[in-house]
């Protein structure tokens, strides 16, 4: 038996496994371990498992999840897990992991994710041997669902887009300026705010100004991320929400920058899935 999880910020999404064929599918919260305590991940993760029987007991644990690039960090999750479920092996990696692992298999390739936040690497069919630092929200994340959120409110509140979308976007989140700007900088987890915008983004494509937002914030991913390696060379494989919704403004960008891209995938688990089995 085989538990797999790969996590994101905002959720985790876990699979059961008994000879390579799923018999549970689980979701949890974001278990990033920046910015939930060992504490909090166990007592969570207790809810979650309590159906499961005994038998069901997994003799191996992969857990894939954003945040989890240290061993400190890592080991709050190793050891809440190992509380729950004492097994031979627990495996603690990013989700950067999930998606070379996911994306590439064995083979070469740069793989990237696009969802709250966002990453990309250069795996070699064993090891991820190269890296572009994400940053977080704030200094970099091009391209992520809470950069998306992030300029188009900044481009909302400067009245810089088409007129009646600032209104539009204020009332269907029943928003104000002035709560915008209290989400943003004194409550919790604004990253999640500003990603959560997504959906509204995506429904307003078709305006000339909010495209080009999009448009220039996925050439910055590029330009910023995925030009760090040897971008013509290896296929080019995305995963994450933002990425398979946005497949087609990035598949756009991607042949305007003379860049051939692999697959988009919404999540990795799949390809995980095999990977393990």
């Amino acid at each position: 038996m085989i538990l797999i999880a790969d996590g994101g910020s905002t959720k985790v999404d876990w699979r059961l496994l008994e000879n390579g064929k799923q018999i549970a599918q689980l979701y949890s919260c974001g278990m990033n371990p920046y910015f939930r305590s060992r504490e909090e991940i166990k007592e969570e993760l207790i809810q979650l498992f309590c159906g499961l029987k005994p038998e069901q007991a997994p003799e191996a644990i992969f857990f894939y999840g954003a945040g989890c690039t240290h061993e400190e960090v890592n080991n709050s999750i190793s050891r809440a897990l190992s509380e729950i479920w004492p097994c031979q092996q627990i495996e603690i990696r990013s989700d950067l992991w999930a998606a070379a692992r996911g994306l590439c298999g064995s083979e070469k390739g740069i793989a990237c994710i696009l969802g709250t936040g966002s990453n990309s690497c250069f795996y070699d069919g064993l090891e991820i041997t190269d890296t572009v630092s994400p940053l977080g929200y704030i200094l970099g994340d091009e391209g992520s669902g809470a950069v998306l959120g992030k300029l188009f409110i900044g481009a909302c509140l400067k009245n810089g887009l088409t007129s009646g979308i600032k209104e539009e976007f204020l009332a269907t989140y029943e928003l104000t300026p002035a709560m915008i700007l209290e989400k943003v900088y004194r409550q919790p987890l604004p990253n999640r705010f500003l990603a959560s915008i997504s959906p509204f983004i995506l429904s307003h494509l078709q305006d000339a100004s909010v495209r080009e937002l999009v448009t220039c914030a996925f050439r910055e991913f590029f330009r910023k991320n995925v030009f760090h390696y040897k971008y013509t060379e290896y296929p080019i494989h995305f995963t994450g929400s933002v990425a398979f919704y946005y497949q087609e403004i990035i598949r756009e960008v991607a042949l305007t920058l003379g860049v051939v891209l692999g697959s988009i995938e919404a999540s990795p688990m799949d390809g995980l899935i095999r990977f393990h089995s």
